[in-house]
């Protein structure tokens, strides 16, 4: 047919076949994938690279983690997808040598080597490092819950046990109501509905029981959690009111110049604000840096993790909650006074100066607390306290959080618009690579790997993007 471009006759014979390596360009991304795993110390790593003496021979580590590797960089995480594409893809066959291990054998390799995978992922921030992309001591951190493969229906804590019984209990209810109703009347559909709801009453009675018995387990749990899919998956809240899932808390640190993923971990808690130093640390540690700014929102604010940081070189930038219940009542509250170190007191909005009192401990911190004597003749005191006096609070350690502040005030640049910028669009771009169901594998350790692969792929697209292919093929065997 004219004027079309035509293909080549499905029947017509070549003189020579051609060649895997003729379909796979000099710039393909999957050389990247091929030469990262080849320049690997797999044995370092903790991948077993010695087969067993007996039965059918083994498969390679090293290939087993290049068809991984390539799954993840094409969004193909499912073992049963890379089989079939390990059939039929080109790009893998070059990268394979034709094997197609079936997917109980892929599936197996990622759940008995999760360390290893992590390890080798791991070493990608390394090469990044050693390339020189982290110039900018300055990073964010941030959390993200993600799906587990655990339904909301068959995760149990207190509150929702509480809640299903209350609805059951009214169902019953309702159906004894209607059951009394169809009891009165002496025809043959009365006596046939009668049938149908004890039928009904008995089974949410059964229904009854067992949420009294998965009471009893939740009671035993350490967490007052249970979930029956994946016994590590938890009931977490998100920033919509009232909406929640069961999942996992994902924890990353972005670099602020390629905004690359330095450090990340997955948590069974919802709650961020013990993971700042950890987080940080290993960020610091990753990039190769003596210190290291880390900006943060105000989910991460905790003292003694602002503390920790500045031990281990860390400058946070973190926004401190506005929880002050005097705020709330249109009062005065703590940042309306003045802390004057020179000669430890406070001066309130009246220009008085409180003086220390006394000191206490309460939950393992010392705590100091200031007061002036003579606030009944105050002319603010409506606006300050409804009691006697205004106590004002301090903590030992609190001079780190003021300086925080300082430096926050003095930021040339909002710094939480740059933590936006830097680190919450690598959680939509792995979101979105993830599908609806995000996590494939159940239990924490098999989580790690799966979110590590996932950041693998996202580095190695940024880098690629911004060294390009070739450069970074030559980093990597340099």
């Amino acid at each position: 047919m004219s004027r079309f471009v035509e293909g080549e006759d499905r029947r017509q014979h070549a003189l020579l076949p051609s060649m895997l390596e003729d379909y796979v360009g000099e710039d393909n991304p999957v050389r990247v994938v091929d030469a990262f795993v080849d320049e690997l110390d797999l044995d370092a790593l903790g991948f077993e690279l010695v087969p067993a003496a007996t039965g059918r021979p083994a498969y390679h580590p090293a290939m087993l983690l290049k068809l991984y590797v390539y799954g993840y960089l094409n969004r193909v995480q499912s073992s049963r997808r890379l089989e079939r594409e390990a059939q039929r893809n080109v790009e893998l066959m070059w990268l394979t040598g034709k094997l197609v291990p079936d997917h109980k054998t892929i599936a197996n390799f990622r759940k008995d080597h999760g360390v290893a995978i992590q390890a080798a992922c791991a070493r990608f921030v390394v090469l990044c490092q050693e390339i020189g992309l982290f110039t900018r001591a300055l990073a964010a951190v941030d959390g993200s819950k993600f799906k587990a493969v655990n339904t909301r229906d068959k995760n149990f804590t207190p509150a929702k046990l509480s809640k299903r019984m209350d609805q059951l209990a009214e169902r019953i209810a309702g159906y004894l109501r209607d059951l009394d109703t169809a009891d009165r009347q002496e025809d043959d559909a009365a006596e046939a509905r009668s049938g149908k709801l004890r039928d009904k009453i008995a089974v949410l009675r059964a229904q009854m029981q067992a949420l009294k018995a998965m009471e009893a387990r939740v009671a035993a749990a350490p967490d007052g959690q249970v979930s029956l899919t994946d016994p590590d998956a938890r009931s977490m809240a998100t920033s919509g009111r009232g909406s929640g899932i069961v999942g996992y808390n994902v924890q990353s640190v972005v670099e602020g110049e390629h905004h690359l993923v330095v450090a990340h971990d997955v948590i069974m808690t919802g709650s961020d604000r013990q993971q700042l130093a950890v987080m940080s640390e290993q960020a610091r540690q990753a990039m190769g840096v003596d210190r290291l700014e880390v900006v943060a929102d105000r989910g991460y604010f905790s003292g003694e993790e602002i503390v920790a940081c500045e031990a281990i070189g860390v400058t946070p930038y973190v926004p401190k909650p506005l929880t002050s219940g005097a705020k709330a009542d249109d009062r005065f509250g703590k940042q309306d006074f003045v802390y004057i170190p020179e000669q430890d007191v406070y001066r309130c909005p009246a220009g008085a100066l409180l003086a220390r009192r006394m000191t206490t401990i309460e939950e393992g911190r010392t705590l100091h607390r200031y007061w002036h004597s003579s606030c009944g003749g105050c002319t603010l005191k409506a606006q300050c306290t409804p009691g006697k006096e205004r106590r004002v609070t301090r903590w030992e350690h609190e001079a780190a959080i003021d300086a925080m502040q300082r430096r926050m005030d003095l930021a040339p640049h909002s710094m939480m618009r740059l933590r936006r910028s830097i680190v919450e669009h690598p959680f939509g771009t792995l979101k979105a690579w993830m599908g609806a169901t995000h996590f494939l594998m159940k239990r924490l350790k098999n989580v790690k790997t799966e979110i590590s692969l996932h950041i693998l792929a996202y580095n190695l697209k940024r880098v690629m993007q911004i060294l390009g292919t070739r450069p970074l093929l030559a980093a990597i065997r340099a």
